[in-house]
């Protein structure tokens, strides 16, 4: 079996939040997911009804789920793995819900969180996130200096716009972010720029950060591949999420579809993905003797 990946869409990028207009009903989400040929779905299990209702779903039609929970203290990831014995999970994925200003508080969080992970055997990915332990980028480098094995999703939208890199970005943070992706074993999709943390795909003016984004998501996927088993899984979840991540105008409406561009990001990390192993696969042929 064959390393794959597998493209997520995240539930909360669902959420419409427009005065004018309804909710999609949960089920309607799931069908949309599903028939847009994604292969699983981003699911909060912080409700066990909720987690339950999604995972049905998801399993009945074939599809996977990565566990997404926000702990505050070690005991708080317990009812998330119990949770996650019984309904599965590809993976947990964690944002660290507290905000230490010295690494030498985080240790305990990590120490407990990494041990309930060993003993439930579930893994667990801590994600890189904005007002959380690894809101920012020299900390979390700082981190990975303690915890070499850290397992890390990548979400660098956060800190492309964190760090208000210049543009372009030099060799410098290029630096500084392919040693976060290179400890990262899941991807979370959204692209953003030095200002905003969440721009539509489609715009003229947006696609200087779009070739950035896909340049970095290259460089994590060719990273795992070297890292990872013969027959991995790597998640890449679209995750764009509702205003105000979204831009919206004055009428409060948003200036893009989120819903096309998530298809659109979705269709980019796929053929991105055929090209690396296109490319593995000839050159592999150019050295077989």
């Amino acid at each position: 079996m064959a390393q794959q990946l597998r493209i997520l869409q995240s539930l909360w990028a669902m959420e419409r939040r427009r005065a004018d207009q309804p909710e999609w009903p949960l089920q309607t989400q799931l069908a949309m997911i599903r028939d847009a040929g994604f292969d699983g779905a981003g699911v909060r299990f912080i409700d066990p009804a909720f987690a339950t209702e999604v995972t049905d779903f998801l399993r009945g039609h074939g599809m996977i789920w990565q566990a997404q929970c926000y702990p505050a203290t070690i005991d708080d990831l317990k009812p998330v793995l119990e949770l996650v014995t019984r309904l599965g999970a590809d993976h947990v994925n964690l944002q660290p819900n507290v905000r230490p200003h010295r690494i030498e508080d985080c240790i305990p969080l990590l120490d407990g969180w990494r041990r309930l992970a060993e003993e439930s055997g579930v893994a667990v990915h801590v994600e890189t996130h904005r007002d959380r332990m690894t809101t920012d980028l020299f900390f979390t480098l700082r981190l990975l200096e303690c915890f070499p094995d850290l397992r890390l999703t990548a979400d660098v939208s956060h800190y492309l716009v964190g760090r208000e890199f210049a543009w372009p970005v030099d060799e410098v943070n290029h630096a500084l972010i392919r040693r976060i992706l290179d400890h990262s074993w899941g991807i979370h999709g959204r692209i953003a720029s030095r200002e905003q943390v969440q721009i539509s795909l489609g715009f003229p003016q947006h696609q200087g950060w779009v070739e950035l984004f896909m340049g970095w998501w290259e460089y994590a996927i060719r990273s795992w591949r070297e890292r990872a088993g013969p027959d991995a899984v790597l998640t890449f979840l679209c995750e764009l999420g509702p205003p105000p991540y979204a831009i919206t105008g004055p009428d409060g409406a948003e200036l893009s579809d989120r819903w096309q561009d998530a298809l659109v990001m979705k269709d980019m990390v796929r053929a991105l993905w055929q090209r690396i192993i296109d490319e593995e696969a000839r050159g592999t042929a150019r050295r077989a003797p």
